[in-house]
């Protein structure tokens, strides 16, 4: 990235950029970004290769069988789905590439994968004229191409099928492609996934693996890219303690046969993404469609809370999330309870997100570090914030809770900001008097 950014201790910063930090207040007695983009690898049976590829609910219904060789509502594309039931835009990743590509005399599949041996390619004389084809190409039983030539050469790739140029033509009811095969999923395809991803901008990114190395790789990348490059996301694991509020740890796992336990990362990692700056997860209805094991007591929840673990718990019948937490668990003056809200994180990550965007694009190397120049920053600051409240994500803002003064050098400028976010609803405590 070309502009700095991340926490930082000190004003000893090298690049031009924004650096923040967030802290507990001590306790003595003690303009806005969009969100709902998320970020996610998958295991396909067809579709790009090596490569991040946007996708959106109206991508998904219009284009699904082209890019996943499967249309917007068969069981192979669950897991977008469930992504998608919250999140507005992803960014995916095909995890298993590098597969087989299926074929026949005809043609080459356009990817690799198991999809491809569902291909067939039909070929028949055309009715006007007897020295051309009709080459159509099937996947399973729809037809998703047809060309009229006379020789293979002339014949034109389409989304599903590179054409043998010197393939001879002859008629035939359905030839169908065969050996393709899905890529294994690895160490190096998450890790080459991260790489390609960190030039991304995107508010959840989730890792299903039940590997504890690969979840702990997602954990290192997210604190990395949270307090090194300044990119402000939350990652989401399954089963996967780590102390920290950039990660949030799913407890429940499903019950699916032939699904992977931790397949309610993929909800979560939609949800928390697609949740306002203004909301909580608290209470949320579950509207998935994975069948989710909550069979904990009272006393098991308490210590999911207590651990730092996002859980679902069953009300009358209905899956609903417990608590909107991340996995922080350590407490400190400067990073209190509060860091264990996503709520806070949201707020704060929203303020990192837009603060450094104003002053990217607005302030360096345009404005002069001088009295005005700071009071017009300290006035983007103020607006935001007021933008923030009336959202209702913070409260009790006043204009004199933001500072900006002169750093330690003539090209810096540091900044004081304090908020108060606006917590949700959780707990009811009522006392009722009879007379």
């Amino acid at each position: 990235m070309a502009l700095g950014g991340g926490y930082f201790t000190a004003q000893n910063k090298v690049l031009p950029g924004s650096y923040m930090v967030f802290i507990s207040a001590v306790n003595s007695g003690s303009l806005l970004s969009a969100r709902g983009v998320a970020a996610m690898g998958l295991e396909l049976d067809w579709g790009p290769e090596n490569q991040v590829f946007e996708m959106d609910a109206e991508i998904l219904r219009m284009d699904g069988l082209n890019i996943f060789g499967y249309s917007q509502g068969h069981e192979k594309l669950r897991y977008v789905n469930e992504l998608l039931l919250h999140a507005t835009k992803l960014y995916l990743y095909r995890l298993n590439s590098g597969g087989v590509k299926a074929q026949n005399d005809f043609a080459t599949a356009r990817y690799g994968g198991v999809r491809g041996n569902d291909i067939k390619i039909a070929i028949q004389t055309n009715v006007e004229d007897a020295e051309a084809f009709d080459v159509q190409t099937f996947l399973g039983t729809t037809k998703v191409d047809e060309q009229t030539v006379k020789t293979a050469a002339e014949l034109v790739k389409n989304d599903f099928v590179t054409w043998k140029a010197n393939a001879t033509l002859n008629v035939t009811a359905a030839t169908a492609m065969t050996g393709g095969t899905n890529g294994t999923v690895t160490g190096d395809a998450h890790q080459s996934f991260l790489d390609q991803i960190e030039g991304y901008a995107f508010n959840t990114i989730g890792c299903a693996s039940t590997e504890k190395e690969i979840k702990a790789l997602y954990c290192s990348f997210g604190k990395r890219m949270r307090e090194e490059v300044g990119s402000k996301f939350q990652v989401v694991v399954h089963n996967q303690a780590a102390d920290y509020e950039g990660v949030i740890n799913v407890k429940n796992k499903v019950l699916d046969a032939g699904v992977p336990e931790t397949a309610l990362v993929y909800w979560v990692t939609g949800a928390a993404a697609g949740c306002g700056i203004e909301e909580s997860l608290t209470n949320k209805l579950y509207d998935g469609t994975f069948d989710v094991d909550v069979n904990y007591t009272q006393v098991q929840l308490e210590k999911a809370i207590l651990a730092g673990e996002f859980a679902f718990h069953r009300v009358n019948s209905d899956v609903r999330v417990l608590k909107d937490i991340d996995s922080l668990v350590t407490f400190t003056d400067t990073k209190g309870e509060v860091f264990q809200s996503n709520a806070t994180i949201r707020v704060i990550d929203e303020i990192a997100s837009s603060i450094a965007g104003i002053f990217n694009t607005r302030y360096i190397g345009k404005t002069k570090n001088n009295p005005a120049g700071r009071m017009a920053l300290w006035n983007d600051i103020v607006q935001h914030h007021l933008g923030l409240q009336d959202l209702g994500a913070i409260e009790n803002f006043e204009d004199s809770d933001v500072k900006v003064t002169q750093g330690s050098s003539k090209a810096a400028v540091a900044v004081s900001d304090a908020i108060t976010v606006t917590g949700a609803m959780e707990k009811l405590y009522l006392t009722c008097v009879i007379e």
